[in-house]
């Protein structure tokens, strides 16, 4: 999941610089290079916040199951 994550970022803020920079007139070299270093940047931020979201998924569901599992024993009758 992190990987996705810095990889939909990362293309994403890439094709913004693309834009950008044709829209200010930059040459072709300013334009790609300023857009691949925004990419590589994006690319680190999306990794780190891909990995808070599969922690914090994480945690989601295993407390979920735990509540299921301790709302299954209070159902359940004690004399089986």
């Amino acid at each position: 999941m992190p990987q996705r994550v810095a990889a939909i970022l990362s293309i994403i803020a890439f094709a913004m610089c693309l834009v950008g920079g044709l829209q200010a007139d930059n040459t072709f070299t300013t334009t790609v290079s300023r857009a691949l270093m925004a990419m590589l940047g994006t690319f680190v931020v999306g990794l780190i916040l891909g990995a808070m979201g599969q922690k914090m998924l994480t945690e989601n569901v295993k407390m979920s199951e735990k509540k299921s599992k301790d709302l299954q024993s209070k159902i359940e009758p004690k004399g089986r």
